[in-house]
């Protein structure tokens, strides 16, 4: 995530969700744990959302259906917020030659979000712009590779506000397959330092500050947070 800062998404409404148990069994053969109606009252924004992982050749392919929902939703994850539809998708086009490189989408009968990152290390210029000096544990997961970066999170502004702390909230699902498919690796995202209302999505999808080694408690300007998300 070179530094994009996250800007406020705009409001966004998901797709019409499919039938209660429409990709149960998908979801199940995917790692992913089948949805309870008993869990919570009304239907699961779950049900209609099938989670596929898309090829770099597919991504290129689907690069105006993503900047679609980008431009829709105005980013709503790390760096993707305020920068324009062109820019986004010229710094897609850079992710996706790296590495390791991954993208979820999220579709029922239409594309409803998507995620991706890479795997990083300590080197790497993905780190620009967080000037805080990062714990011995961090730096070593980064050495040996032993971390996976959540460049972005695409979704409705719903699903950063309404329930999500359940398992089915759209980002969770789309964040722990992430990490599924890397394994053993931790998430880690930057996120400016300003942006509390990104930051409290985050937190609220299971991220943690990382406490930086750092005399001064209070981050220099222009600074990111780092945050880790265990699978």
């Amino acid at each position: 995530m070179t530094v994009n800062v996250p800007g406020r998404p705009m409001t966004a409404n998901l797709a019409r969700h499919g039938g209660a148990d429409a990709h149960a069994g998908a979801d199940a053969a995917q790692g992913e744990k089948p949805w309870s109606p008993g869990r919570e009252r009304g239907p699961s924004p779950r049900q209609g959302d099938r989670l596929r992982p898309l090829s770099r050749r597919q991504v290129e392919d689907r690069f105006e259906d993503l900047g679609d929902l980008y431009e829709e939703t105005c980013g709503g994850g790390t760096r993707a917020g305020t920068r324009s539809r062109a820019d986004f998708l010229r710094r897609l086009a850079g992710d996706v030659r790296r590495p390791g490189f991954t993208l979820l989408i999220a579709e029922n009968t239409t594309l409803t979000a998507f995620a991706y990152g890479f795997p990083v290390r300590g080197a790497d210029p993905w780190w620009q712009g967080c000037d805080t000096r990062l714990p011995r544990t961090v730096r070593g997961l980064a050495v040996t590779g032993g971390l996976f970066a959540v460049s972005g999170i695409v979704v409705p502004a719903r699903v950063r506000t309404h329930y999500q702390d359940r398992d089915w909230n759209l980002a969770r699902r789309l964040q722990r397959r992430l990490l599924a498919d890397h394994a053993p690796a931790l998430g880690v995202t930057l996120l400016p330092a300003t942006d509390t209302e990104t930051l409290a999505a985050y937190r609220a999808w299971g991220w943690r500050d990382v406490v930086a080694e750092a005399r001064d408690p209070r981050p220099p300007a222009g600074a990111c947070r780092v945050l880790l998300l265990g699978r």
